[in-house]
């Protein structure tokens, strides 16, 4: 049997590229996000008051405006500015994940990731170890693209990715 792979990561990339132009000049991220105030559930906290960090544990659920985000841990950092600056990681049953709603219409961003990273002040997320972005209208599949590393900037609706090893999730859906 022929090795497929080359064809299949080929097949992505140009996915990635084909979604890359249909979000191109689409609406912004929700534009009230940036300055909503940020609300976590978690099963324990840790505070370090003089870095200024917090670490919660246990199905964490963080809500900031439209986004939502979980994880099994979160570490969450912020700066004499405000601005938040969060890891979110998953663990064997269930990766990190992160949502948000596009400025003006019925569309949604929903990706996940074994790592996450948030950064409020560039309005960036960063989905690290089998990684994936979708886009919804509504609640149908629009757009989905698979890589290992993919950085999405809510700002300016440009996301770019990055290859590696097929995921598990792209060879057996769920």
């Amino acid at each position: 049997m022929p090795d497929t792979r080359l064809p299949r990561q080929f097949a992505r990339l140009l996915g990635c590229a084909l979604t890359a132009l249909a979000v191109a000049g689409a609406a912004q991220a929700e534009l009230a996000d940036k300055n909503a105030p940020m609300n976590i559930e978690a099963d324990s906290l840790r505070y370090d008051d003089a870095n200024r960090t917090s670490t919660f544990s246990g199905n964490v659920v963080i809500t900031k405006g439209s986004i939502v985000m979980r994880g099994r841990r979160v570490v969450v950092k912020q700066d004499e500015q405000g601005n938040q600056f969060g890891t979110i990681t998953g663990d064997d049953k269930a990766q990190g994940f992160f949502r948000q709603k596009r400025e003006g219409l019925d569309e949604w961003i929903e990706g996940h990731g074994d790592r996450i990273e948030y950064d409020s002040q560039k309005e960036t997320v960063r989905f690290q170890g089998n990684a994936a972005l979708r886009r919804y209208r509504g609640t149908q599949l629009n757009d989905e693209s698979l890589g290992s590393v993919i950085t999405y900037n809510s700002a300016t609706e440009v996301f770019t990715v990055q290859g590696g090893a097929p995921s598990r999730n792209a060879e057996n859906p769920s």
